[in-house]
């Protein structure tokens, strides 16, 4: 691993074409001097007669002070969002540099060689632990769940252990290949795209990678998320709760307002745990092993909202209108918790967004906004103005678009069925890493929706020269103001959220658009009638 050194910078290319941006330095007193310079040509030139008024040379001079006025706004711009992507990369790192010196002590990793059994000693200590595979032709290996830091590089087949051990293997001449991220070298899809046996680059055999969990321990703690006000939902919890007690012998958590309502029942349900603040929701990880929801895809993302971290495996329950997300019927709640808890279990891996402000007004990093993750997707849109938004639209540091209408749709492809279908984007497998780019009734015959890679970040700004200001909401809630100069930065967050599936991922989803949408459905053509001579 290369060593970290924390005094490091970024550059940036400015959308306006004249190199380094940050050549451009922000000074409150050259602003200052610069309004009253263009301030002063304004002003000569009304003084002037009609023929001075037109003299060409004070015209390109009072243009050339609006472009460097443009420039110094652009430049203090690139200055906040640099801070923010250095803050942001430097957590990253952090995070990944204390996985990565776990997993030396854990467990064998390209190559180099490491005892299993003091491995699983280490793991010893935790409540339980997860597997998960990759189902590839019917064998079933380990599916890597490690992200890699931006920072390492794909290395070829050379590999040196401390114990001893030596890959390498002499064929023809070697290669290696590198992902390039934001100017750094990446390898985070060596292990499912490209592989190089006999050094031939050929795609990862991709007939068949359903991924299922397996439970190495037993759970023993759950927790249960309902939807609030339905009185079905209400007896199924009471029912529930007694079940997992009684018969499988688990640890019962439920929210504040769900225990009220059980020990409303009985005083017997005094056994079933909760939380007092937010800061005992953010320990829950640690403690949970299974989450289940009772209701619909709302419900699962309240459930998904309470981890800013990594999220328990979900098993998730339709008793609601539309249930994209919830393969499973209450009505044989026991059985289908049996086969979950006993394992293993086919699930999906609905990847999120993680999201964050910009504030024009803010001028150090630590006031920048805390993340806010989504499930589904973030909306920025036009609120109670009048006015079209105008909204200038970034993927790294390439210029995509201006959108002008009444806002974007920043989707994940679990979302792809949500409000970014009702708005014209395409319905995507929620497996497939992307983010989706949905205009919502842009003034504009050819702006279509894009579908974006998930390794790029998107940076959506409302230009100084905005009419009105932008709303932002994240999964329908956290409603909030953009004025003129706010960015809001968002990329694919490293904790996917893991949903089990009643039959395999494909299945269900296919399943919940015939059932939840009707998709394709009409009348069969009738085999009687003209036909081809």
């Amino acid at each position: 691993m290369s060593s970290y050194n924390p005094n490091y910078t970024f550059s940036r290319q400015d959308s306006f074409g004249n190199g380094d941006a940050n050549s451009l330095r922000s000074n409150p007193e050259n602003g200052s001097s610069l309004a009253q310079s263009e301030k002063a040509v304004q002003e000569l030139l009304i003084q002037q007669t009609p023929m001075q008024a037109t003299d060409d040379h004070l015209i390109e001079f009072s243009e050339a002070l609006r472009t460097v006025a443009k420039a110094l706004r652009g430049s203090a711009e690139g200055k906040a969002l640099a801070q923010a992507e250095a803050a942001e990369w430097k957590r990253r790192y952090e995070l990944e540099r204390s996985k990565n010196l776990e997993l030396l002590h854990k467990a064998p990793l390209n190559g180099v060689c490491a005892n299993e059994s003091s491995s699983k000693g280490m793991m010893d200590h935790l409540a339980k632990s997860l597997r998960l595979h990759v189902q590839e032709n019917g064998k079933s290996g380990r599916y890597s769940m490690e992200r890699i830091c931006s920072h390492e590089v794909l290395q070829d087949g050379e590999s040196n252990s401390p114990n001893g051990c030596n890959n390498k293997l002499k064929r023809k001449a070697s290669f290696k290949l590198s992902w390039g991220c934001k100017g750094h070298a990446n390898d985070q899809h060596k292990k499912e795209i490209v592989s190089f046996e006999s050094g031939n680059i050929t795609t990862a055999d991709r007939s068949s990678k359903q991924i299922s969990l397996t439970w190495e321990t037993n759970p023993q703690t759950v927790i249960i998320f309902t939807k609030p006000n339905s009185t079905s939902v209400r007896l199924l919890s009471v029912e529930m709760v007694r079940w997992l007690k009684d018969h499988q012998g688990l640890n019962v958590y439920v929210e504040p307002r769900v225990k009220d309502e059980l020990l409303s029942e009985s005083s017997s349900f005094d056994f079933v745990q909760t939380w007092e603040d937010d800061k005992e929701i953010s320990l829950l990880h640690p403690k949970v092993d299974l989450v289940i929801t009772l209701g619909g895809d709302g419900t699962v993302l309240w459930a998904a909202s309470m981890f800013k971290g990594p999220v328990p495996p979900i098993v998730p329950f339709s008793m609601g209108s539309l249930g994209f997300m919830t393969p499973f019927h209450s009505e044989q709640y026991r059985d289908c918790l049996e086969a979950v808890l006993r394992g293993p279990i086919s699930i999906t891996l609905r990847h999120r967004l993680q999201c964050h402000i910009i504030r024009d007004k803010a001028r150090h990093d630590y006031e920048t906004e805390e993340n806010t993750l989504v499930l589904n997707e973030v909306t920025i849109d036009r609120g109670i103005s009048s006015y079209l938004t105008n909204l200038e639209c970034y993927c790294d540091n390439s210029f995509v678009t201006c959108v002008q209408g009444d806002g974007l749709i920043l989707s994940t492809t679990s979302g792809s069925t949500a409000y970014s279908l009702a708005a014209g984007g395409s319905m995507v497998h929620p497996q497939v890493p992307g983010i989706l780019f949905t205009p919502i009734c842009p003034h504009s015959l050819s702006f279509r929706p894009l579908i974006l890679p998930d390794h790029v970040t998107v940076r959506v700004q409302v230009p100084f020269n905005s009419r009105s200001s932008a709303w932002v909401s994240f999964d329908g809630k956290g409603r909030k103001q953009l004025e003129a100069g706010d960015a809001l930065v968002c990329s694919i967050a490293p904790w996917p959220v893991s949903t089990a599936c009643q039959v395999e991922s494909t299945h269900d989803f296919l399943r919940s658009i015939h059932d939840g949408l009707h998709w394709n459905l009409r009348k069969t053509q009738s085999s009687d009638g003209p036909r081809d001579t």
